[in-house]
């Protein structure tokens, strides 16, 4: 059993009878009345989120995690194959599994979390931003780059991402996979 102290993002919590993923918290102490943490919960087994509050020292029950490297291979519709980069087993994942599919191009490296108990995956973690080429994009206009002015572009994985003017087709990104927005032109 865990306390409301040892909250942190990436913890994984059984609540409501489901195992959920912490995704944001912030611990808020009021000038009046007791303290208290508000979390954001993503469920692993549905991939829906949640707002939830706990009251300061409130008991938790976490899930023993174990977490281990693997390559995203193909999709199949909704479903997913990613690569042991260790023993080079496969498994296969549903696309709620998945925080940013879209961004996930063949060959990536993620992490992908295991429950302890039962050895189930319970949710796959990217890297903190991905490179990915611009394969299309209108060109930008003229004189209007006085104000901090972005257009549609569409990246190797057929993501739709918002950039700057000065990006071309043929231009590698850096995204930053929790937003999903751009970072900022990739240094060759």
């Amino acid at each position: 059993m865990a306390s409301t102290s040892d909250i942190r993002k990436g913890l994984c919590i059984r609540y409501n009878h489901d195992i959920y993923k912490i995704t944001e918290f912030l611990h808020v102490k009021p000038g009046k009345g007791p303290a208290f943490v508000r979390t954001k919960l993503k469920s692993v087994t549905t991939g829906k989120v949640i707002d939830n509050t706990f009251s300061a020292g409130h008991k938790i029950e976490d899930v023993r995690v174990e977490t281990r490297s693997y390559q995203y291979l193909y999709s199949e519709g909704q479903t997913y194959h990613f690569m042991n980069t260790d023993d080079y087993n496969q498994i296969a994942l549903q696309e709620s599994a998945l925080d940013a599919p879209e961004l996930l191009k063949e060959g990536e490296v993620v992490t992908i979390m295991f429950n302890t108990e039962d050895a189930m995956p319970l949710s796959v973690d990217m890297p903190a931003s991905v490179i990915l080429e611009v394969t299309h994009t209108e060109p930008g206009v003229k004189g209007n780059t006085a104000t901090n002015a972005t257009k549609p572009a569409t990246v190797e994985t057929g993501a739709r991402i918002n950039v700057p003017l000065f990006i071309n087709e043929g231009d590698k990104i850096k995204i930053d996979t929790e937003k999903g927005s751009y970072m900022e032109r990739a240094k060759d």
